[in-house]
C-alpha cells in the first residue's frame, strides 16, 4: 500500500513539475494578439477580406502566422504575436489593397481599423502608406467618435433606452441612420456591428447642416449562427421618488429580447431575426392648484411594445451585399396628456402601429466605383382614443381639467429612394448621387373639437369670467401629398500627400415650397505634420431645410375649408354664449405664404491631434445663421383701436419664411482608447449661444406687429453640455460602463396670462420682457452599468478543429476574454448578468418652469425627470 502510495504522490509531483514548468515557460513567453477591422468607405465592415500580418524588417519578431480571411464582424485574429511593430496588409476584390506599416502590438489583445478605399483607375500612391495621406481624407475618421464594440456592450439593452443615450451623446439635432437609413427603431444591440459619431462638415451629400450624424451598421451572420436572449426587470423597490411627487409611485417594467442570425449559405447569404418587448407602467406626476388648494399626485401610466425584425443579406457576385429587411412596431401607451398641471381627466390613450420594408445593394460594381443603393418603405399609423369628451379648462399654469381634445387618427406612407456613388480617377474622389423621398399623409385627427377655455388666474375661474374660448369646427379628414428631392456632386482632390481640396454642389426640391435651391459646399483637410498626427479642417456650405410633413398636413386641415377656427372673447362659462361680454369672432385660419426653403449658412474649422497612447484630442468652431425660417403670423391681428384688417376674419395664421436664427459653438473632443487593457473614454464638452424669432411654424408672437421683439434665445439653449462615455474592466470578470450628461439651464419665457392686446391669444409679456428671457437649474444625470460574464463551453478557432483548452495564467491581459467572456477570443456561451442605473446621484433635474406672472408656481418647477431608477437582468449569448 505504501509503496503504490509513493509512486502515485512521485507521479503527482512530477505531473505537477511539468505543469509549473510549462506555466513559467508560457509566462516567460510575451502573448499578443491583434485584431484587425476591415471596412468600406462608408465604414462598413467587409467579410472576406485577405488579412496578413508580417513583422517590420527590424524587427526581431517571429514569422507572423498565415494570412486569413474576415469574418462575419469584418475581423481577422492573429494571435501568439511577439510584442513588436508590424504590417498590415488587407485586400478584397473591388478595393485598392492596402498596407498599414508601423503597427504597434504591445502583450495583450490589440486593435487596427483598416479602411479599403475603392479601386482607382490610375495608378496613384499606395493609401495608407503615408500617414499624412490618412490624416488629410475628409472621409476618415477624424473628428470622429468610433464606439468599439466593449463600448456597445455596454449600451443600454433597451434599443428606445440605447436610442435615447446615442441622441444624447450625439447633441441637439443629430440625425440617427441604420445601415443608412432613418427613421424606424434600432436593432438590438448585440446585431450592431458598430457605430460612429460623425460631423457632416461641408460633403455635398449631407442634406442636414452640420448636426451629428450617427452611423448604426448591422452584422451580417455569414460565418456561424449566434444568438442571444435576455430579460430585465425594474420595480418600485428599485426606483427612488420623484422629488414632486408625495409618495414614490407605482412602477414596474418587463423587458425581454431575442435575437438569432446565421448563414442561409455559408459566406454567401445569411438571416436574422429580432424581437424585443416592453410590459410596463411608470408614474406620471402631477403638480396642479385648484380652487381648494394645492393638489400634487401621481398617475400610472401603462406601456406596452413589441417590436419585431427580420433580415437577409445575400452576397451578389465577388463584392456586393443586398440587405433586405422588415420592421414591425407596435407601441400602446395609456393616460397619456396627464402629467404637470393636466388632471386625471385629461387623459387618452394612444396606439401607434408601423411596417418598414429596407433594401439595399452595396458595393464595388467594378474597378473605380462604389456604389450604394437604398429603398425603403414605411407605412405608419397613430390612433387617440380620450378618456373624456368635455370641453377643456386651461387655467394657466394652475390646473388643466377637461377632455383632452385630442381624438381620431393619423397615417402616412412613405417612401425613400436614394444611391450614392464613388469614383476614384487619379488623384480625384467623387461622390455623386440622389435623393427622392416623400409620401402620402391622411388624417382625420380632431384637434380641439370640443373647445377650450383658458382663464387668466385662479381668481379668474373662481368668478367665472374665461379669456377665451376656441374650437375647430368642420371636417377634419385631410389627405396631403409632399414630395422632396436632391440631388449632389462632391469631389474630393488629393492637392499634395498632405492636402485635400474639397468641393460639391447640391440642388434641392419640395413640392410644398417649389422651387431650386443650390447649395455649394467647400472645404480643405490638412495634415501639416510627416507623423500624420494632426489634421485640420475648415470649410463651409449652404444647407437647406424641409418643411416637416406633419406640419403642411396641420396646415391643410386648418385652411377655413376642410377646418376653421372658432374664438370667442371673453365667453360666459360653462356655456360661452351665455355670460360675459361673449364676442365671437368670425372664422379665423391657417394659410401658407409664398414659402422659401428654410436656409442655414454654416462655416466650421477645426483642429485633432493624436497623442501618445492612442489619446485624441480635438477642438472646433462652429457658425451658423439661418435664413427664411417658418414661422406663424397673425396678419389679421388687432391694430390700435382693437378693428382687425380684415372683419370678416378672426386670427388668421400665415407661415411666413421671415425667420432667421444664429448659431455658435466651441467644442473641444477627448477619445482615449486601450484596446489591450479594454479601457475606452470618450468626452466632448460644448460651449454654445443659439438664437431664434420663433420655437415652430404654428408658434404666434406676443404681438404679430412687432417682430423685432421675439429675437431671443432658441428653447433649446443651453450653453455649456458635457458628455462622456467610459468603459473599464474590473477584477472577478466584472466590468464598469458610466455614462455623465451636464447640461446648463434651458430659457423659459415670462408671460402676464392675459390677452392685453385682443389678438385671442395669452401669450402676452410684461413690458420690456425678451421672449426666453428666464432660466431653469441645470441638468445633471450620471448613469452606470455593472456587468458580470461568464463564458461557457469552447470554440475552436478559425482554421483548428476540437475543443480549445486554456490554462489562465496570473497577470493575463485577458482573463474575461479568456474565459469566453464579452469579445472573449473561445467562446460559445456567455452568460452577463447586469445592474443598469439611471440618475444615479438622483439628481432634480427639473423640466418645467413655470413663467405665467398670474400662477401661483410662477418661478418655480413643477416637473422632474424620473428619478434614480435600477433595472437587474441577465442575458446568455450563443
Amino acid at each position: 500500500m505504501r509503496s503504490r502510495s509513493g509512486s502515485t504522490r512521485a507521479a503527482i509531483a512530477a505531473i505537477g513539475a511539468l505543469l509549473l514548468a510549462g506555466s513559467a515557460g508560457a509566462q516567460a513567453r510575451p502573448d499578443a494578439s491583434l485584431r484587425v477591422t476591415v471596412a468600406d468607405p462608408s465604414g462598413a465592415v467587409i467579410v472576406g477580406a485577405r488579412v496578413s500580418v508580417a513583422p517590420e524588417p527590424r524587427e526581431g519578431a517571429a514569422p507572423a502566422p498565415a494570412s486569413l480571411e474576415t469574418s462575419n464582424r469584418g475581423e481577422a485574429l492573429f494571435r501568439g504575436l511577439e510584442p513588436g511593430r508590424y504590417t498590415v496588409r488587407a485586400e478584397a476584390p473591388g478595393f485598392e489593397p492596402t498596407e498599414v506599416h508601423d503597427v504597434r502590438v504591445r502583450a495583450g489583445e490589440n486593435h487596427r481599423d483598416v479602411k479599403l478605399a475603392i479601386a482607382k483607375l490610375a495608378e496613384t500612391v499606395d493609401v495608407g502608406r503615408d500617414p499624412r495621406e490618412r490624416a488629410s481624407d475628409p472621409r476618415s475618421d477624424a473628428f470622429a467618435t468610433v464606439l468599439s464594440q466593449a463600448q456597445i456592450d455596454e449600451l443600454p439593452d433597451d434599443p428606445d433606452e440605447m436610442e435615447q443615450m446615442l441622441k444624447d451623446m450625439a447633441g441637439p439635432g443629430a440625425t440617427l441612420r441604420v445601415n443608412g437609413f432613418r427613421g424606424g427603431k434600432l436593432p438590438r444591440k448585440d446585431q450592431i456591428q458598430s457605430i460612429r459619431f460623425r460631423r457632416n462638415m461641408f460633403a455635398a451629400d449631407a442634406h442636414e447642416a452640420g448636426v451629428v450624424t450617427v452611423d448604426i451598421v448591422t452584422r451580417p451572420g455569414l460565418d456561424a449562427w449566434r444568438g442571444s436572449t435576455n430579460v430585465g426587470f425594474r420595480g418600485r423597490a428599485l426606483s427612488a421618488r420623484n422629488a414632486f411627487a408625495p409618495e414614490k409611485g407605482d412602477e414596474e417594467r418587463g423587458r425581454y429580447g431575442l435575437s438569432l442570425n446565421g448563414p442561409l449559405k455559408k459566406k454567401r447569404a445569411s438571416v436574422s431575426f429580432t424581437a424585443d418587448g416592453i410590459d410596463a407602467f411608470d408614474s406620471q406626476t402631477i403638480v396642479a392648484a385648484l380652487p381648494s388648494g394645492f393638489f400634487a399626485d401621481s398617475v400610472k401610466r401603462p406601456n406596452d411594445t413589441l417590436n419585431l425584425t427580420g433580415r437577409v443579406e445575400l452576397g451578389v457576385g465577388a463584392s456586393q451585399l443586398l440587405r433586405a429587411e422588415f420592421q414591425r412596431n407596435h407601441t400602446f401607451t395609456d393616460n397619456l396628456g396627464v402629467g404637470d398641471f393636466d388632471l386625471p381627466e385629461r387623459a387618452y390613450r394612444q396606439t401607434q402601429n408601423e411596417q418598414v420594408v429596407r433594401v439595399g445593394l452595396a458595393g464595388p460594381p467594378r474597378k473605380a466605383l462604389y456604389n450604394e443603393l437604398r429603398l425603403q418603405f414605411r407605412r405608419g399609423e397613430t390612433v387617440w382614443l380620450p378618456a373624456s369628451a368635455a370641453p377643456a379648462v386651461l387655467v394657466l399654469n394652475a390646473f388643466d381639467s377637461g377632455g383632452a381634445q385630442r381624438s381620431g387618427s393619423t397615417g402616412a406612407d412613405e417612401i425613400e429612394l436614394a444611391d450614392d456613388l464613388d469614383i476614384a480617377v487619379g488623384r480625384h474622389a467623387i461622390r455623386t448621387g440622389a435623393l427622392l423621398e416623400g409620401g402620402r399623409y391622411l388624417t382625420d385627427e380632431l384637434r380641439n373639437a370640443g373647445g377650450t377655455f383658458t382663464f387668466a388666474s385662479l381668481d379668474a375661474f373662481r368668478a367665472g369670467r374665461p379669456t377665451t374660448f376656441s374650437r375647430n369646427a368642420g371636417d377634419p379628414r385631410v389627405s396631403a401629398t409632399e414630395w422632396q428631392a436632391g440631388v449632389y456632386v462632391q469631389d474630393d482632390f488629393r492637392a499634395r500627400k498632405d492636402l485635400t481640396v474639397s468641393g460639391g454642389i447640391r440642388q434641392e426640391y419640395q413640392t410644398p415650397i417649389g422651387g431650386l435651391h443650390l447649395a455649394p459646399r467647400g472645404g480643405i483637410t490638412w495634415s501639416p505634420f510627416k507623423n500624420g498626427r494632426t489634421t485640420v479642417r475648415a470649410g463651409g456650405g449652404v444647407f437647406y431645410d424641409w418643411f416637416d410633413a406633419s406640419s403642411y398636413e396641420q396646415a391643410v386641415q386648418l385652411d377655413g375649408t376642410h377646418q376653421r377656427i372658432e374664438t370667442t372673447l371673453q365667453p360666459g362659462y360653462p356655456d360661452p354664449a351665455l355670460g360675459g361680454l361673449a364676442t365671437m369672432l368670425p372664422p379665423g385660419r391657417v394659410r401658407l405664404a409664398a414659402l422659401d426653403q428654410p436656409e442655414l449658412r454654416e462655416a466650421m474649422a477645426g483642429v485633432e491631434q493624436t497623442l501618445p497612447r492612442n489619446l485624441r484630442v480635438n477642438a472646433m468652431y462652429i457658425r451658423r445663421r439661418g435664413l427664411h425660417l417658418l414661422r406663424g403670423v397673425d396678419v389679421n391681428a388687432p391694430i390700435p383701436g382693437g378693428t382687425r384688417p380684415d372683419p370678416a376674419s378672426g386670427t388668421v395664421t400665415e407661415i411666413q419664411p421671415t425667420a432667421e436664427s444664429a448659431y455658435d459653438a466651441f467644442s473641444v473632443g477627448i477619445n482615449f482608447a486601450r484596446p489591450e487593457k479594454r479601457i475606452f473614454v470618450s468626452a466632448n464638452y460644448q460651449l454654445a449661444r443659439s438664437t431664434n424669432d420663433t420655437d415652430s411654424p404654428f408658434a404666434l408672437p406676443a404681438d404679430s406687429r412687432n417682430l423685432e421683439a421675439e429675437r431671443g434665445p432658441a428653447a433649446t439653449d443651453a450653453r455649456h453640455r458635457f458628455f462622456s462615455l467610459a468603459n473599464v474592466p474590473l477584477a472577478w470578470h466584472f466590468r464598469l460602463g458610466t455614462a455623465v450628461r451636464v447640461q446648463s439651464a434651458l430659457p423659459y419665457t415670462i408671460t402676464t396670462g392675459r390677452d392685453d392686446n385682443g389678438d385671442s391669444v395669452s401669450n402676452d409679456r410684461p413690458a420690456g420682457v425678451g421672449r426666453n428671457s428666464a432660466r431653469g437649474r441645470a441638468q445633471i444625470d450620471v448613469g452606470a452599468r455593472l456587468s458580470w460574464a461568464i463564458g461557457l463551453g469552447s470554440q475552436p478557432p478559425a482554421g483548428v478543429g476540437g475543443p480549445q483548452i486554456r490554462i489562465i495564467r496570473g497577470g493575463d491581459a485577458d482573463p474575461l476574454g479568456s474565459l469566453g467572456g464579452p469579445e472573449g477570443l473561445n467562446r460559445r456561451y456567455t452568460l452577463e448578468l447586469y445592474v443598469q442605473t439611471y440618475n444615479l446621484l438622483n439628481h432634480t433635474n427639473a423640466l418645467t418652469y413655470t413663467g405665467v406672472l398670474t400662477s401661483p408656481f410662477y418661478g418655480q418647477a413643477t416637473a422632474a425627470a424620473p428619478p434614480r431608477r435600477a433595472e437587474v437582468g441577465v442575458r446568455l449569448t450563443f
